[in-house]
């Protein structure tokens, strides 16, 4: 008996079947107060003070503000030998690289070093990252330069230029700030990682071009970015091209490249690569002055100014017509600054295991941008090259080939979106690529919403299990029924797409039924279902019509609460909610439904199985 009984299905044996209920009672002001909390406060920020005394409350409140307090009392002398280190050796990168982000966005060059000097200070006070080395980065400053660029110029109106710039990196602080306080940080998610190695890596073409101007000596040269403008004019002005300009460049070129393949091929020798960009600073300064290199053609920055950051608060602009721009150039700059910090503190945060509050970042790094407008500063961030600095890691290049390969492997449209930000910075604008990229993985998630992932179940042998017919070979669909697995919420943007869906297979059910069984069940399974609305609720009532005429019963599987509340409040009269068609899984389901068959005229082996399991 014990073999026979094994080759009976357990959705054959009786089962107890388990009610499907609606959840307790919540009212409306109780579901929206919990639907906020899950919203905007997914890690509960305000649990750490429950039970605590008020003196408790208090510190941990200060805490939370301000991040230094947590760490400043443990601080030890051992890791201040060690933030010296590296204070010295982002210091020797972040000189050189200030000048160069600045001259990027068409700014003095002694802004960016301001840039360096005033916004760590905030940062260290503010941010919540072990890790993260704040300052000027290449693609805010070209950002920052092209967008302003467009209506203003830098050259023939420099004061007004960088009064603009100022302004949109008090905006930029602004609405990185107010994201933080509004807990809205979930919009930065919508720069994908595949929209970001694009971006970047044709940020990084970009800017390389950017400095054929010097390495070429060119004096006049395009105001556009894109690639073949940048083309263009370097071809245009050939008989501006510097020979003495473009020695000097290139030797100090693979005097870098040299140092960054020393750090990486021996990672212990990662100062060599952080020095070297001072040391090529220190070098040419000197060479310059030596062969007095302005007389033969080799441009100079000129005297910098001495002293530390002079108040600015009287250069930012709040009227005028060019306020728009501000405001624009601040919200483009800021998303993106923001983007790039808080993905560099959570990927060192990752590696030395602790975790980072995106927040309390967006938070740090916008109070930053504020305070630096009024100190002459531009817009910052946390920087990769100076973070892997500050980590004791080789510098990250901004062009991820091994990233994109994944993305290759992985997902294709992602790698289409990848080369869509990717061509789309360096042919078009970096506004308009990041923007067309944006919109495709915008459009790739409303195609997710409005053609809801739909499939057919199939039962897995000897088990109570149903699984996709189409991933499981195994799973054999049963007769009679019609078991579709809907996996999205449902809503208006979709119960077109599903209720024809759903009836097509239900088409293409009753074409091949036989004389013996027909169909008679159309089962769906909602566990993915998390959440419907008004025009959900109607499609199943559209189901429940169109299926009645023939002749076939909607059946629901566990019905998630939300779900299964607003249901049941639409159905006033029991219509196409009733309980004996609601089941908690598709097997208690089945088991339950076919004894109530019509038409179905058992086998010799169903009633061989059937008399076993009535002997057990």
């Amino acid at each position: 008996m014990e073999v026979a009984l094994d080759k009976v299905t357990m959705d054959q044996v009786p089962n107890e079947v388990h009610q499907v209920v609606a959840p307790p009672y919540k009212s409306s002001l109780q579901k929206f107060i919990t639907k906020v909390k899950e919203t905007f406060f997914p890690d509960d920020p305000l649990r750490q003070f429950k039970g605590q005394p008020l003196k408790r409350k208090l510190i941990l409140g200060a805490q939370y503000v301000f991040p230094v307090l947590q760490w400043a009392p443990s601080y030890s002398f051992k890791l201040f030998k060690s933030d010296l280190i590296s204070g010295l050796t982002i210091a020797s990168l972040a000189i050189p690289q200030g000048i160069s982000y600045a001259n990027l966005a068409n700014l003095p060059a002694i802004l960016g070093l301001y840039s360096s000097f005033v916004p760590p200070l905030v940062y260290v006070v503010l941010g919540s990252s072990m890790d993260l080395a704040v300052g000027p980065v290449s693609i805010a400053s070209l950002v920052l330069g092209s967008m302003l660029t467009e209506e203003v110029s830098p050259s023939e109106q420099p004061d007004l230029f960088l009064q603009l710039a100022l302004t949109s990196t008090f905006f930029a602080g602004i609405f990185q700030a107010a994201l933080g306080i509004l807990r809205l940080g979930f919009i930065i998610d919508f720069l994908s990682k595949a929209i970001l190695i694009g971006f970047m890596a044709g940020s990084a073409v970009i800017v390389a071009l950017q400095q054929l101007k010097g390495l070429l000596g060119i004096k006049h040269f395009t105001k556009k970015m894109a690639l073949v403008p940048v083309l263009s004019s370097v071809f245009q002005n050939k008989h501006e091209w510097s020979w003495q300009t473009i020695l000097m460049g290139v030797c100090f070129l693979v005097f870098l490249l040299v140092a960054r393949h020393i750090s990486i091929r021996k990672p212990k020798l990662f100062w060599v690569s952080a020095g070297a960009p001072l040391v090529s600073v220190i070098i040419s300064t000197v060479l310059s002055s030596v062969i007095k290199a302005q007389l033969h053609g080799i441009s100079v920055i000129g005297k910098l100014p001495q002293g530390v950051n002079p108040p600015s608060v009287d250069k930012l602009l709040f009227q005028g017509s060019h306020l728009g721009l501000a405001i624009k150039t601040g919200l483009v700059t800021g998303l993106l600054s923001l983007t790039e910090g808080i993905a560099v503190a959570r990927t060192f945060a990752s590696i030395r295991n602790y975790k980072v509050d995106g927040n309390k970042e967006m938070m740090a790094i916008g109070f930053m941008n504020v305070v630096g407008s009024t100190t002459s500063c531009y817009v910052t961030t946390g920087s990769f090259s100076r973070s892997a600095i500050n980590h004791n890691a080789a510098v990250i290049g901004l062009i991820d080939l091994p990233s994109a390969y994944l993305i290759w492997k992985l997902d294709k449209f992602d790698f289409v979106v990848m080369l869509t930000a990717f061509f789309g910075v360096i042919f078009i604008s970096v506004q308009l690529g990041l923007a067309i990229a944006v919109g495709l993985s915008v459009f790739r998630i409303l195609l997710q919403v409005t053609r809801p992932k739909t499939v057919m179940l199939g039962n897995i042998p000897a088990t109570t299990i149903y699984r996709n017919i189409h991933h499981y070979n195994e799973a054999t669909r049963v007769p009679g029924f019609l078991i579709l697995s809907i996996e999205a919420p449902i809503n208006f943007a979709n119960i077109t797409y599903l209720n024809e869906r759903i009836l097509r297979w239900v088409d293409e059910e009753e074409a091949t039924i036989n004389d013996n069984l027909c169909l008679q069940f159309v089962i769906l399974e909602m566990s993915a279902v998390s959440a419907i609305d008004t025009s959900g609720v109607s499609l199943f009532k559209d189901l429940k019509t169109t299926l009645t005429m023939k002749g076939v019963q909607l059946v629901l599987v566990n019905p998630l609460a939300d779900v299964i509340e607003k249901l049941q409040k639409a159905d006033e009269v029991d219509d196409f909610v009733r309980e004996d068609y609601l089941f908690m899984t598709v097997g208690e389901a089945v088991t339950s439904l076919s004894s109530l068959m019509k038409g179905q005229s058992p086998t010799m082996e169903e009633e061989e199985a059937q008399k076993i399991v009535t002997e057990y």
